[in-house]
């Protein structure tokens, strides 16, 4: 049991420090995504929503373990826009559609 949590508490620990690192440049990801697909996006939000998702762990809330107790586990589903197998934040999602559309426009 208290390994369980203790791994819990390490895997959040460690889910916050990457989520908190600064987000590396977006990569070119047009091998990944075609002008044709890129065409069918009706904007930046479209984009998001179609990209392929990823689930992280999180650290449970103090309301979340009083509700459900001490074995909770609690995580987040997100996009990744820049198809890199990690969760991406707006701005990161947003740099990536833009440098493809900036490819693909011309």
């Amino acid at each position: 049991m208290k390994f369980l949590m203790i791994l819990l508490a390490v895997s959040s620990a460690l889910t916050s420090f990457v989520l908190s690192a600064k987000s590396p440049k977006p990569q070119d990801i047009s091998h990944l995504v075609s002008k044709e697909e890129f065409a069918s996006y009706k904007d930046v939000a479209d984009f998001i929503e179609q990209s392929p998702k990823v689930t992280i762990t999180v650290t449970p809330s103090k309301t979340d373990i009083d509700k459900y107790g001490q074995q909770v586990a609690k995580s987040l589903t997100g996009s990744d826009c820049d198809r890199d197998g990690k969760m991406d934040d707006n701005p990161t999602c947003n740099a990536v559609f833009y440098k493809l559309w900036l490819k693909y426009s011309r």
